[in-house]
């Protein structure tokens, strides 16, 4: 059944998770928020040694059948040289292009923590005054970029005095905003908005006291954006993984920023046939909007989980994002669309109640036919040319 959604919590929790610098390789400051907005709901948590966070939602299983997974990790930089300049050469930290980090305010951490910096990403030629059109003519990529330090620096020396050295963090700011129509505006929705939406339809579930037909775990992982996402740290009885992240919005996309998108393919496969669909009937019956879509260049917390050799079925439930990895907007009505479908599917049962309650079982006993029938080709499709 449906729940109230907490739409004030659910703003107020994205724009306190977007304000927390978390690039992947930093994230022990996001993380102690996060766990403590689970704890206060009444959840306890625990941390594995590798810094996932785990927290479960009993319902009237023993054991854990199925999980929900976000990530927590965002997107930075960081330092590979201190240049004679005074200035920082940066190398990025996950998969984004230094096209959309140039005129970025940045934050710079140093191994003092008392001496953190601002600074802004800048092409090497930055001045039309100065270089003319070679601003216009002059290379994308990290090569073409610095970090300029809002300090008084001319050399390395300079900057090394300040304490920063090789091997920083450098944090994208989000500097968020949202608009009078409801869309968000920021860096880092990539995966805040998810991590939002989730602690949202925890709050839920726990605010109407709903049960749960299956127990579940939460996972909130550190290093999806570097690949190492969902690696460990589910209860080995799953049979159900949902991943949430962003849904691409683009030319050629079915995602919209209003709506849940279902992900039905990424660049490591199909998601489970059976656990995608169920997820789209749920939202169709409880008249949510949501759209199938296919991504080509995307991976989520799903991939490392079965890589890793997970034996469940895993399925994408995403939000519109669009420029992903870049100038990053969304809108609220799909983040609560999307917060309605996950506290609908936490409170339903697996999608085969009998078989997904163990690894294993015999073919004989799989719904087959009734879920996936095929039919056979002909024959015989030759066709023989009478030449008399």
């Amino acid at each position: 059944m449906d729940a109230p959604i907490d739409v004030d919590y659910l703003t107020t929790t994205l724009m306190e998770l977007l304000r927390i610098p978390s690039p992947s390789g930093r994230t022990d400051a996001v993380m102690q928020v996060v766990g403590q907005h689970i704890e206060s709901l009444g959840l306890p948590v625990d941390l594995t040694r590798r810094g996932i966070l785990r927290a479960t939602l009993r319902g009237r299983t023993d054991v854990a059948r199925r999980a929900v997974v976000v990530h927590a990790d965002t997107i930075g930089l960081m330092v590979k040289r201190v240049k004679d300049n005074g200035r920082l050469e940066v190398v990025p930290v996950g998969s984004h292009s230094a096209r959309f980090s140039e005129g970025a305010h940045v934050t710079i951490f140093t191994d003092d923590f008392d001496k953190v910096y601002t600074g802004t990403v800048l092409p090497l030629k930055s001045s039309g005054h100065t270089f003319g059109d070679e601003i216009d003519t002059q290379g994308v990529g990290w090569q073409f970029v610095e970090v300029r330090i809002d300090e008084p620096v001319a050399s390395d020396s300079d900057v090394r005095a300040l304490g920063v050295e090789v091997g920083d963090f450098v944090a994208l700011d989000a500097a968020p905003q949202i608009t009078r129509g409801g869309y968000v505006k920021s860096r880092h929705l990539d995966d805040k908005a998810g991590l939002a939406v989730c602690l949202t339809a925890l709050k839920a579930l726990r605010d109407a006291d709903l049960p749960l037909a299956v127990t579940a775990q939460f996972l909130v992982t550190i290093g999806e954006e570097v690949g190492f996402g969902a690696t460990h740290g589910l209860a080995p009885e799953l049979a159900e993984l949902v991943a949430v992240d962003n849904a691409v919005v683009a030319e050629g996309q079915s995602s919209r920023e209003e709506t849940v998108s279902i992900g039905m393919l990424d660049m490591t496969g199909p998601f489970d046939y059976h656990l995608s669909r169920r997820l789209h009937s749920l939202a169709r019956s409880h008249g949510i909007p949501a759209v199938r879509d296919v991504y080509r260049h995307y991976r989520s917390d799903a991939a490392p989980a079965l890589e890793a050799g997970m034996e469940a079925r895993a399925a994408l439930l995403g939000f519109g994002l669009e420029s992903s990895h870049g100038h990053e907007r969304t809108h609220m009505d799909g983040l609560v669309a999307l917060t309605r479908l996950l506290v609908v599917y936490l409170q339903s049962g697996l999608t085969f109640a009998e078989w997904d309650r163990t690894e294993h079982g015999d073919l004989a006993d799989f719904p087959s036919d009734s879920v996936q029938p095929a039919q056979l080709e002909p024959v015989d499709r030759t066709v023989v040319v009478d030449r008399q």
